[in-house]
């Protein structure tokens, strides 16, 4: 049996529409919310290593799930 998830049973996707390089140090954050905000502490291959600068709990996310913050808006993106 799989679980599903609330992005699977309401169509919600996470993955940002364009490119971008998340690299050791940047703050970003997850999907399309504005909060929390994470540290990159280790990219390695498609995931990164993020700390939750409010809590400092780590955890492992898709690279292409983070946005940079204060990076490119999905206009700008789409413009290029």
């Amino acid at each position: 049996m799989t679980q599903v998830s609330y992005s699977d049973l309401y169509d919600i996707t996470h993955h940002r529409g364009y490119d971008e390089d998340i690299l050791v140090g940047d703050l970003v954050r997850t999907g399309p919310n504005l909060f929390p905000h994470f540290t990159v502490i280790a990219v390695n291959g498609d995931k990164a290593w993020v700390r939750n600068v409010q809590t400092g709990v780590d955890g492992l996310a898709e690279l292409v799930r983070c946005r940079k913050i204060n990076g490119p808006t999905t206009a700008a993106a789409a413009a290029d």
